[in-house]
């Protein structure tokens, strides 16, 4: 949603609700793994944001290029967007979904190597975005579609510890992005499903 923000591309969102059974009988007719987002254009479908986003700049093209033009930053871009999504997204995962285990089910060993791999993600970040406003280059691209969601959920779950102080200003200004901004400000009636508790922030 950030990257159809970014570029003003028209959508029609189809929420995934108990309220909306045809649509979610439709989601997992069309893509088993049940996991979201989803996108579908025409007789094309595409799974994982990643692929959409490389898919919008393909075919439905806009100003804001997500995907750089320098063959070498757009390494960087995808790069950086395997980065948070496998050691800031996936851990951050693994303690949420911890959390909605029935105590007996519960991993805490697993849920400690995952905040450990946080804290050394954060550590690593910290130290790569010295002196940088975006993840790579010098403008908004993939890598910081797939920061921002990663990093607001990551302080939420584990909070990130300040002495992370190019981490915390690069997540500030993730949320100040217009593009997510609006996507935080579309959550946020759906906080309090949130299993940690959604603290009073952000």
């Amino acid at each position: 949603m950030i990257a159809l923000y970014e570029n003003g591309t028209p959508f029609e969102f189809l929420n995934l609700s108990p309220e909306s059974p045809d649509i979610y009988a439709e989601f997992a007719r069309r893509w088993p793994i049940r996991r979201f987002p989803l996108l579908v254009d025409g007789d094309r479908q595409v799974m994982e944001a990643t692929s959409i986003i490389e898919y919008l700049h393909v075919h439905h093209p806009g100003p804001s290029r997500l995907i750089p033009v320098d063959a070498d930053v757009a390494i960087d871009a995808r790069m950086l967007d395997r980065f948070f999504d496998n050691y800031v997204s996936t851990p951050q995962q693994k303690i949420v979904f911890n959390a909605l285990r029935k105590e007996s089910d519960r991993d805490p060993y697993g849920v400690n190597e995952a905040r450990t791999v946080l804290d050394t993600a954060c550590a690593w970040l910290d130290g790569y975005m010295a002196g940088r406003e975006w993840a790579a280059g010098k403008a908004f691209s993939l890598a910081d579609c797939a920061a921002a969601p990663s990093l607001f959920y990551a302080d939420w779950t584990h909070p990130i510890d300040r002495k992370f102080a190019n981490v915390h200003a690069y997540r500030a200004r993730l949320i100040a992005r217009p593009s997510f901004a609006r996507c935080v400000e579309g959550g946020r009636p759906y906080r309090p499903l949130f299993p940690l508790g959604a603290p009073n922030q952000d």
